[in-house]
Parts: C-alpha cells; sequence; structure tokens
C-alpha cells in the first residue's frame, strides 16, 4: 500500500506539513462540533430517541477534544475560520431543514453523509497519522460506526414515508462533498492522503449505508453518481 509507505517518509514537524495540518485538524474539529450540535437538535425534533441521541452527541464532544489534543500534540493551531467555511453550505443546509421540521433531511446529512465523509477520512488518515493522532482516530472510527447505524436504523424503519425526501436531500448535498474533497486536496496529499483512496472509501460506506436503508442496487448506483462528475 503506498500510503503505508508514504507514512515512513512524512516529517511530521515539517512547516509543510505542520502548515497543512492547521487546516485538516481545524476541520475534523469543526466537524465534531456541528456533529455535537446536530444530534442535539436531532435529539429535540426525534424526541423518543432523545437519550440515545444526546448520548451520540456526548461522542462528537469527546472526539473533538481528542482531535484538539492532536493539534496541541503537534504544536499546531487549527485554522477554524477556514473549517468554519469549510462545512458552511452543509451546516446551513441542516439547519434550514432543522428550522422546517424535515427530520429525513437532517438525517441524511449527518448520520449518512457526514458520518460516512468521516470514517472515510479517518481510514485513509489512520495508517499515515502519527503515533498520537493514530491512537485517537481509531477510537473515534468505532463511535463514528454506531452514529451511521441510528441513521440507518431509523431510516430503515420509516422508508417507504423518507424515500422521496432522501432522493431530494442526496441531491441538493451530495455534490457539497465532492467540493469539500476537492478544497482539501492539496492539503490531504501533503499529510499522505490519497484523493482518491478517499473517494473510494466514501463512495462504498456511503453505498452501503443506502442499501441498508432499502434501496435497490441500481438506486445505489444513481444516487451515489449525483455530483461525482466534480470528484
Amino acid at each position: 500500500m503506498p500510503q503505508l509507505e508514504a507514512s515512513v517518509a512524512i516529517d511530521f514537524r515539517s512547516e509543510a506539513y505542520r502548515d497543512a495540518y492547521s487546516r485538516i485538524n481545524a476541520i475534523v474539529i469543526e466537524g465534531e462540533k456541528e456533529a455535537n450540535e446536530n444530534y442535539v437538535k436531532l435529539a429535540e425534533l426525534l424526541p423518543d430517541s432523545k437519550d440515545q441521541l444526546l448520548g451520540l452527541a456526548k461522542m462528537e464532544s469527546r472526539h473533538r477534544k481528542g482531535f484538539e489534543a492532536c493539534g496541541r500534540n503537534l504544536e499546531v493551531t487549527p485554522d477554524m475560520e477556514f473549517a468554519q467555511e469549510f462545512f458552511a453550505s452543509l451546516h446551513g443546509n441542516f439547519q434550514k431543514a432543522a428550522a422546517a421540521g424535515r427530520v429525513v433531511t437532517c438525517l441524511l446529512i449527518q448520520s449518512l453523509i457526514i458520518e460516512c465523509f468521516a470514517i472515510a477520512a479517518y481510514n485513509i488518515y489512520i495508517p499515515v497519522a502519527d503515533d498520537f493522532a493514530r491512537k485517537i482516530t481509531e477510537g473515534v472510527v468505532k463511535d463514528e460506526y454506531s452514529h451511521l447505524n441510528f441513521g440507518e436504523e431509523w431510516l430503515k424503519a420509516n422508508f417507504d414515508s423518507s424515500k422521496a425526501e432522501l432522493e431530494a436531500a442526496n441531491r441538493e448535498n451530495l455534490p457539497l462533498v465532492w467540493q469539500m474533497l476537492n478544497q482539501v486536496e492539496g492539503d490531504a496529499r501533503i499529510l499522505g492522503m490519497d484523493k482518491d483512496a478517499l473517494v473510494e472509501d466514501f463512495m462504498i460506506q456511503y453505498g452501503e449505508a443506502l442499501s441498508n436503508i432499502g434501496f435497490t442496487t441500481r438506486d445505489v448506483m444513481r444516487l451515489s453518481a449525483m455530483g461525482l462528475a466534480a470528484a
């Protein structure tokens, strides 16, 4: 695997690495912060699942603190302004959907798109991470699968009534993922993360999630291809 070989040559203390890391680290910190807020909001929208969703929110808060520690370990100040702009479109769409009570759209954005994006990024990052960050990230990935599972199970149980909104939400939000990936391609490469591997891992995670919810293989291919030309 070229990624594993790359980790040997990476200088985690170099100026170029730490500069790229300031943005990537900020993205994961902001992503976990927004995920915490999103699950708190979902707990209001889904009172029957309130305790479980608040538990997921607490997990995300712990993840944020872990990734803040990763930045401190490399003496890097995360560029939080960049990270907030990075998530602005997806975050804005979640907030609009929440304000309108569109739970299905909220779950697609947070429990499917963001969780699959995070899992893919962490899977690709772990082999090339410094020792401290690797241990933190390995623990986080295990938790993220349980977050993905909540969205899958809820949407599966409500598939027939959710299908049309899921397709509309996918059409609006999935292209944003490819724009986000393109924005950080250069920084990710400096960290030893291959963009094609990231795209592939995301497509696998997202496709499996759509399939688990109830979409046919043909539907999954059609939905997953939305905006892929931009990748």
